[in-house]
């Protein structure tokens, strides 16, 4: 078959890759311990479980408006505006079916193939592998392990230019973890703002998934509100990944046009799970609460292990749910090292290289397992390493 020539500048996300690698195994009765897919290990709570079944009950079972329900929309505005200190209107949001549409379509909306995005490398693989569909060029900067997977600041200044189109952010940070502070954003914005063509996607999927005082948007920066399309989703908060339900906040005409690419792909987002939505933020938020609480411990158990472990190097994640190691003492290929832990110590990660070039000599570990599982897979890790 002969495929239109933008699928050869199509990438994917290795960790679905990995994790069917690691079915395979299992299905010949290996035993593999799962460290490599960005999944909460919990069910979603209850009270939100009970609300979809009250709305497939109920009617909401048809097309809904392709922005997203009016009372979705509404509540998601009350909940970003009290949490990023800025007013936000129902308009200006537009609900997806997951957040990677939002993702997809800012970058189609706002992109031509003249210009250039610059995206955090490592990073979330869809960043770079949407630019590159789309035709435009895709303009890396490395995050750095001496700068705590921060931007560095010196660095962007010197990329941004005329024909710098759209700044992709994403803090927490997958997969280092890392997290912009407020000085960070605050001097991003004014660089921004030198260059009145430039727009901020700030994916922000895992604020709420924080070890730090406060999560910062540069939307709360005056002039970047109107420059800024926050990325936020229930997958990783509410361990909703499953239900697909997901949302952008922008510009109101900008809001719109995204709107329309929506009705032109998905038509709408599935209704009933917008009614779980609605629950998920305005419910109660206790086990929410907890299930961040257990991500703390079992962080701080994973990187304890992870530096007894000669050789092994890794900072402490202050967002999301992942580890970020430093590996190139071992002295083999990311890809490598990640394929003989799967097959050698029953432990299933991801290669920094997943996630862009700039991530060699690391591998990403997901804490999204129970305590026991993460002991059990460091000391098989270490043995494993052991023989190398």
């Amino acid at each position: 078959m002969k495929l239109a020539s933008r699928m050869s500048r199509l990438g994917t996300e290795t960790a679905f890759e990995v994790l069917a690698r690691a079915r395979q195994l299992e299905a010949c009765g290996k035993k593999i311990i799962h460290l490599e897919i960005g999944e909460p290990d919990f069910d979603t709570p209850q009270n939100i479980c009970d609300k979809a079944c009250w709305a497939l009950n109920h009617g909401y079972t048809h097309y809904g408006p392709s922005a997203g329900l009016p009372e979705l929309r509404e509540v998601i505005a009350k909940e970003v505006s009290k949490t990023r200190g800025i007013e936000v209107k129902p308009s200006q949001v537009v609900v997806t079916p997951g957040a990677k549409p939002i993702m997809f379509f800012a970058i189609l909306a706002l992109v031509d193939t003249e210009d250039e995005v610059i995206y955090p490398n490592p990073g979330f693989p869809i960043y770079e592998s949407v630019i590159n569909f789309l035709g435009a060029k895709a303009v890396p900067i490395p995050l750095r392990e001496e700068n705590q997977f921060r931007l560095d600041l010196d660095e962007l200044k010197k990329l941004i230019n005329s024909k710098t189109r759209l700044l992709i952010l994403n803090s927490p940070h997958n997969p280092t973890g890392g997290v912009l502070t407020q000085q960070d954003l605050k001097a991003i914005a004014e660089m921004v703002l030198k260059y009145p063509d430039l727009y901020v996607l700030s994916d922000e999927i895992y604020s709420r998934t924080l070890y730090t005082d406060k999560h910062y948007s540069i939307s709360s920066f005056p002039g970047l509100q109107e420059r800024t399309i926050i990325l936020d989703g229930f997958s990783k908060t509410f361990a909703m990944t499953g239900w697909r339900l997901g949302y952008g906040v922008m510009e109101e005409s900008l809001a719109v046009s995204i709107a329309r690419l929506q009705t032109n792909s998905n038509s709408c987002t599935a209704t009933f799970a917008q009614m779980a939505g609605m629950e998920a933020l305005t419910g109660d938020q206790t086990e929410v609460n907890k299930m961040c609480q257990e991500f703390r411990r079992r962080r701080d158990v994973l990187i304890e292990g992870l530096n007894r472990i000669p050789r092994v190097k890794a900072l402490l994640p202050e967002g999301a749910f992942y580890a970020f190691p430093n590996v190139s003492k071992i002295g083999w290929p990311s890809k490598k090292l990640a394929d003989y832990l799967m097959d050698e110590a029953g432990v299933a990660v991801l290669s920094g290289t997943a996630f862009g070039k700039f991530g060699e000599g690391y591998l990403r570990l997901s804490y999204a397992n129970s305590v026991e599982n993460i002991k059990e897979a460091l000391d098989k890790i270490e043995k494993a390493l052991a023989k190398i």
